[in-house]
């Protein structure tokens, strides 16, 4: 085999192992990247946040993990860099809906930035809760950059062991 068709065979082994990849993070975190909307200041002069708001990013990752107890479904979100009061939950058809805002604190007025990789902005996740829940019941926690809701299970929709009588 000639040293062409060496570099060849193994560049396509390196394209189908990225693309590989690629489907595999796309398939698993597409729910996770979400949208950051930057809030839109009047036409002007602006502050070097405004300038630096322009410049970040506008996609980032809420990750999140649902877990599905007999009475309760835990839903995490990781959303560093916010305050409880950031966040608004609701429960809407079988779906809940977290949006919030992530706004940018910088803690020196001095310096300049070469890398912003982390987005700014408001955003909404939305993630479909397998079963039905009694929103009335629903609570939330925000620690260390996690937010937990609590949805207990609607009574009609939980799991019950039938015991058959002899």
């Amino acid at each position: 085999m000639s040293t062409l068709a060496y570099l060849g065979e193994g560049l396509e082994r390196a394209w189908e192992s990225l693309a590989e990849g690629w489907q595999q993070l796309r398939e698993r975190a597409s729910q996770a990247i979400t949208r950051f909307q930057p809030h839109r200041k009047s036409e002007g002069v602006g502050s070097v946040e405004d300038e630096l708001m322009r410049r970040a990013m506008r996609w980032g990752v809420v990750a999140a993990e649902l877990e599905e107890r007999d009475d309760e479904i835990i839903v995490r979100l990781e959303a560093p860099g916010l305050e409880p009061a950031d966040f608004d939950i609701s429960v809407v058809n079988g779906v809940l809906q977290v949006r919030g805002e992530k706004r940018m604190e910088r803690e020196q007025k001095r310096g300049r930035y070469h890398v912003m990789e982390r987005a700014y902005g408001s955003f909404e996740r939305s993630i479909p809760l397998p079963r039905n829940v009694e929103a009335s019941g629903v609570k939330a926690r925000y620690r260390r950059g996690v937010l937990t809701v609590r949805l207990p299970i609607a009574e009609s929709a939980r799991v019950r062991r039938i015991e058959v009588q002899e």
